[in-house]
């Protein structure tokens, strides 16, 4: 089957590695996306295991489109509807692109809408409930070039969503962006790894789970148990498959946080106690200069304030000073990786950069810059 896997932008190539690794094949990039083959096996694995996706699209039914009634008759020949949409499924509709003469995403979800229910009133005498918020099935219609595509979404929600960040600081990362991020870097979980400025927490508490075989999924309820071709076996085969091994033992590194204000530190510990990860992950308040770094060389990484959501460049200039002669000082010998969305602000750290990734963060043109500290 051909599936879409939606990332940040940035994140394609790293994204691609991931799915590839999970058995993905014909694997293509786009913006913001990957294409790619799948069988359902690993389709499944894919949606228990994989980090850095928002969602993933299984397509199912492509046909010309280039009005409403084009709309309407392809979607209720799209699928044998008796078989994947009883009255007693919940549905939702969502839709990107345009073509002509469908060129509001509202209207173009509620012609969708139409057809299915006028196809279960004609075979029943009855229909579905649409659920925007807790569906049962979610199909989602993409619109371009006189085509409309109609593909399934395995999850209600996204899937950077993991469950346990209840407590958010402000402008938090997302969560499979901070994978991704982590992934880039050097840091192996035989190193230190620390944050200085950890806000929420989510750097570190990805970087465990990653180390600790936690399944990003633990928390997913997954419409795809809803899917008329849904394998009960397959699916506990792959369960199985992706639990950890309950004796192996990981000797992990000293991963630590810091963060100067009182009450986003708690939202931190909220966090890492929600993840499981409070014997890992040593969360400190107080200002990262009076911090003391592990013995053992390891990771620095970091996503300080940039001024475009908090404070002002001119606010700001002086912590990015204050990190970089911690870094300096405290640091020499270790890999520092930060997430800025201002380059102005970024020199003031006063640092030799060794590689710029772009990155989107939130719709902010950001760069992941590298810096080994001598």
């Amino acid at each position: 089957m051909k599936v879409i896997a939606v990332f940040p932008q940035g994140l394609e190539m790293e994204g691609a590695k991931e799915l590839s690794l999970h058995g993905a094949q014909q694997v293509k990039l786009r913006r913001g996306l990957v294409e790619f083959q799948s069988d359902m096996a690993c389709l499944y694995r894919l949606h228990l295991q994989a980090r850095l996706p928002f969602r993933f699209l299984r397509e199912v039914a492509r046909f010309p489109c280039s009005d409403p009634r084009t709309l309407y008759l392809g979607i209720q020949r799209a699928l044998d509807w008796h078989s994947w949409l009883p009255p007693s499924l919940s549905f939702r509709v969502d839709v990107s692109g345009s073509t002509s003469r469908l060129n509001h995403s509202h209207f173009s979800a509620l012609q969708v809408k139409n057809a299915l229910v006028d196809f279960q009133r004609q075979c029943w005498g009855k229909r579905s409930d649409v659920n925007l918020g807790d569906p049962d099935l979610c199909f989602h219609l993409h619109l371009n070039n006189g085509a409309a595509i109609l593909s399934l979404d395995g999850v209600s929600g996204s899937l950077h969503r993991r469950g346990y960040r209840a407590a958010m600081g402000v402008a938090p990362i997302k969560e499979n962006l901070a994978a991704g991020l982590i992934g880039m870097t050097s840091w192996e979980s035989s190193l230190p790894l620390v944050d200085p400025l950890c806000g929420s927490g989510t750097f570190l508490i990805e970087a465990a789970s990653l180390a600790l075989q936690i399944l990003p999924s633990k928390n997913r309820t997954f419409l795809l148990k809803n899917w008329a071709d849904f394998d009960s076996r397959l699916w506990e085969k792959e369960l199985q498959l992706a639990a950890p091994p309950e004796n192996k033992k990981i000797n992990m590194p000293l991963i630590i946080g810091c963060e100067a204000d009182e009450e986003i530190a708690r939202q931190a510990n909220a966090n890492v106690c929600a993840a499981g990860l409070q014997k890992v992950i040593h969360i400190k308040i107080g200002d990262f200069e009076d911090l003391r770094m592990p013995d053992k060389k390891g990771v620095i990484v970091c996503n300080p304030p940039y001024g475009k959501r908090i404070g002002r460049d001119t606010d700001l200039s002086h912590l990015y000073i204050k990190l970089g002669q911690f870094l300096k000082t405290k640091a020499s010998g270790w890999d520092f990786w930060m997430l800025s969305g201002n380059p102005s602000l970024s020199a003031f750290l006063k640092m030799k950069c060794n590689s710029r990734i772009p990155i989107n963060n939130g719709g902010i043109d950001c760069r992941w810059l590298h810096y080994a500290i001598h």
